[in-house]
């Protein structure tokens, strides 16, 4: 089994990684690597969570398999099997049982190359704490069909040892280096280079928790998958330029680290403290939410009350200032993802992740506890809801927020009954979140400097927005109504 970090390393750094400390001691071994990617031309393997390489090293070809196993982000763990092979044609049979039975019969004789990369390693042997390490550095290429991405990164295996090793070596270059995320394998980027994985945004993916699962393994679990829905989506915005970036990658970015933040947040009803990490989640969510206030101003609000307002050409006269302003936060949300403290957090994350206690509490009790605790506080927060300010609603729409978020993530443990109840609370939340989209109006406007034109304009904005709240006071409290009603299905 295959335990690695991968970092990406600007080309132009490449240099002072090489003069680090830790690495001057040691004599690296260089190697050109050219491999081939196989899979048949419908990318059947790839279906399957498998990679087929072939790789020439020196005068013979090694053929490696791996399967897609364990976690993805930066700490990679998956089965591999490697052998050397005659010539440059795949050869299964050569393979242990359990890693030819990955690959179909019928499939075998459809392999043909899918795209190739070469680079040159240059890999050193560390001892470590307890620990030995192999830090290599990769830089090259990856081609596909006449296209072609650069190769920049660093990676480091654990060969032997303790993983907390592994990340205090990591952790230790970050001051000097500009390392950024890289949760793509080169077999990852190489697939989606040659039009077998469309980047796109990536949605939350389902939970499976068991009831009598560990607590901890059950925040394991979720946590992974809302590092892994940001991971999915890093790429496609670090590829956008401020103000032609698909604004859905940073919205489901921004979604995984409130429903990150949401369990951390639940992880005192297990009994277990926040961890070291949790501070550094709301700098993350400050820097991303300024860019999604903006968009969906932009994209929702504006064109919205531009198609209902008998003068909505008014709300033009915004655009140049609203405008420069969406950029600037789009920019801010770019540079808070690529810089070398997300890198920091990523690795105290997954270093707590890997190293979680399996005692205590089990998933069905932490579930449990938690809605009940989530259930009470929304409920106490809305008592007398008709009557509540526009701060005390506010209030209450954070408190369904986090009920909601508490109550996807445990709804693998109850089936479909939890479907309904967290259909009404997704609609309480729509309703709530009108009044917030005027609020945020009114602050988003008050940022730019606006002409006279703009000014009436905001004011514009501001009214339509303030009477388009009122006028669902009913059906809001219709909302409220029904969601206390209902019966909680833990």
């Amino acid at each position: 089994m295959e335990i690695e970090l991968k970092l990406a390393l600007a080309g132009d750094q490449a240099t002072r990684f090489r003069r680090l400390a830790e690495l001057r001691v040691a004599r690296p071994t260089r190697h050109k690597l050219y491999s081939v990617y196989l899979d048949t031309s419908g990318f059947d393997l790839l279906g399957r969570g498998i990679a087929l390489r072939l790789r020439r090293v020196g005068f013979h070809w090694v053929q490696t398999l791996k399967a897609r196993a364990g976690t993805g982000g930066l700490l990679a763990q998956r089965p591999e099997w490697e052998v050397q092979v005659t010539g440059n044609r795949p050869d299964l049979s050569v393979l242990p049982e359990e890693a030819c039975g990955l690959v179909p019969v019928d499939l075998r004789d459809a392999l043909v190359p899918a795209f190739e990369t070469e680079f040159t390693r240059a890999a050193w042997l560390l001892r470590h704490g307890e620990s030995q390490i192999e830090v290599a550095l990769d830089q090259g290429t990856i081609r596909a069909g006449g296209r072609e991405l650069p190769i920049s990164e660093v990676e480091l295996e654990l060969k032997s040892g303790r993983l907390a090793d592994l990340f205090d070596l990591a952790e230790g270059w970050l001051d000097g280096l500009p390392f950024q995320l890289e949760p793509r394998s080169k077999a990852q980027r190489g697939y989606q280079l040659a039009g077998a994985l469309p980047l796109a945004p990536v949605k939350a993916g389902a939970l499976a928790l068991s009831p009598d699962m560990p607590a901890t393994a059950a925040f394991a679990a979720i946590a992974r998958a809302c590092v892994d829905q940001f991971d999915a989506n890093l790429p496609g915005l670090l590829r956008g330029t401020p103000g032609q970036i698909d604004t859905e990658y940073l919205h489901q970015m921004r979604v995984s680290m409130r429903r990150l933040r949401a369990i951390v947040g639940l992880l005192r009803h297990a009994g277990l403290p926040p961890p070291a990490w949790v501070g550094e989640l709301k700098w993350l969510m400050g820097e991303l939410s300024p860019a999604r206030d903006w968009d969906v101003f932009v994209d929702e609000t504006l064109p919205r009350l531009r198609a209902v307002l008998p003068d909505g050409q008014r709300l033009d006269a915004l655009a140049p200032a609203v405008a420069a302003a969406r950029q600037d936060a789009q920019e801010r949300a770019r540079q808070a993802v690529g810089s070398t403290r997300l890198v920091k957090l990523w690795l105290a994350v997954e270093r707590d992740l890997a190293s979680l206690a399996g005692e205590g509490m089990d998933a069905a009790a932490w579930a449990h506890a938690a809605l009940r605790r989530r259930h009470r506080q929304l409920r106490r927060l809305g008592r007398h809801f008709d009557r509540l300010s526009a701060p005390e609603r506010h209030a209450v729409r954070i408190a369904a927020k986090k009920l909601r978020y508490a109550a996807d993530a445990f709804a693998s443990l109850y089936g479909a009954r939890a479907a309904r109840y967290i259909g009404r609370l997704a609609a309480l939340q729509d309703e709530l979140g009108l009044a917030n989209d005027r609020a945020v109006a009114a602050r988003l406007l008050g940022e730019p400097k606006l002409d006279a034109d703009g000014t009436r304009a905001a004011g514009l904005v501001e009214g339509y927005l303030c009477g388009e709240a009122l006028a669902h006071e009913a059906a809001l409290a219709r909302g409220w109504r029904e969601l206390i009603r209902s019966r909680p299905f833990w």
